[in-house]
């Protein structure tokens, strides 16, 4: 193999330092999932007449959602004899391990008790919070380049990474980006049927798409990624693909349903 042709990827996850606190890369795109985000729900809501107020408190919802879930998640999918053993380690977040599945889960729950206390419609939430998951799963998944993190298998192609930081001395499949590219072409693809007024006018399909392109598309690429844990080597599937199986499901349900819900003029 011509490692000639590949990237040679050294880069430091670490921006700068302020005294003791590093600014990280990983944090900076995380930043900047929320703030996009954030900026896009405004557009919605003011464009569907919903005050900037109601919209603040629901970020909070969304970001202690977000992060508090994908840390169980890692916690409960990943590692949960190390963490049950080191309880403590549990809250130390800076040291890496979150999981976008448990992030999903975290997401909905806080979302529902959104939904009941402002007695708001949750399929029409969940339609909009798509929109801003999407594009906000491509800045996390650039973070995990900066981190040098969640890697493929060894590849031949041209655009192979080595990473020097994990002391890789082949290329692998740079499947961080693999999978933000495919999270930017969802967030275009829903956007652009948002501003058409497509999909968005039956309560939950657009959400429904949303489950089964976002995690297809991590099932399928988990075939060439390198597992995030030992155990998962005896599994018949990796752990995301199988986590990723229930979000397929329940996507082709909801598709199904909204569709044959407006067949029959129920709104």
């Amino acid at each position: 193999m011509n490692n000639l042709l590949s990237i040679y990827w050294n880069v430091n996850p670490e921006i700068f330092h302020i005294g003791p606190l590093a600014v990280r890369w990983y944090g900076l795109m995380f930043a900047l999932a929320f703030i996009t985000g954030y900026y896009i729900f405004k557009y919605f809501f003011k464009k569907e007449g919903y005050s900037i107020e109601l919209l603040d408190e629901l970020t909070v919802y969304v970001a202690l959602g977000i992060i508090i879930g994908a840390r169980l998640g890692h916690v409960l999918f990943y590692d949960p004899g190390y963490y049950f053993a080191n309880p403590i380690k549990i809250i130390a977040i800076w040291e890496g391990g979150l999981a976008s599945h448990g992030a999903a889960i975290g997401l909905l729950i806080t979302l529902y008790l959104w939904t009941r206390k402002h007695q708001t419609d949750m399929l029409w939430l969940l339609d909009r919070i798509a929109v801003v998951v999407a594009i906000g799963g491509m800045f996390v998944r650039f973070g995990n380049l900066m981190n040098s993190e969640i890697y493929g298998i060894e590849t031949n192609l041209p655009w192979g990474f080595i990473f020097v930081r994990e002391g890789e001395v082949l290329p692998k499949h740079p499947t961080q980006i693999y999978e933000a590219l495919s999270y930017l072409a969802i967030f275009i693809l829903l956007f652009t049927a948002y501003r058409k007024n497509l999909w968005f006018p039956k309560k939950g399909l657009a959400f429904g798409i949303f489950l089964v392109l976002l995690f297809g598309a991590r099932f399928l690429i988990e075939f060439i990624k390198n597992p995030q844990e030992d155990f998962e080597t005896s599994l018949p599937l990796f752990m995301g693909q199988i986590l990723s199986i229930p979000f397929i499901l329940a996507g082709i349900i909801l598709i199904f349903w909204t569709n044959k819900k407006s067949a029959s003029g129920k709104k």
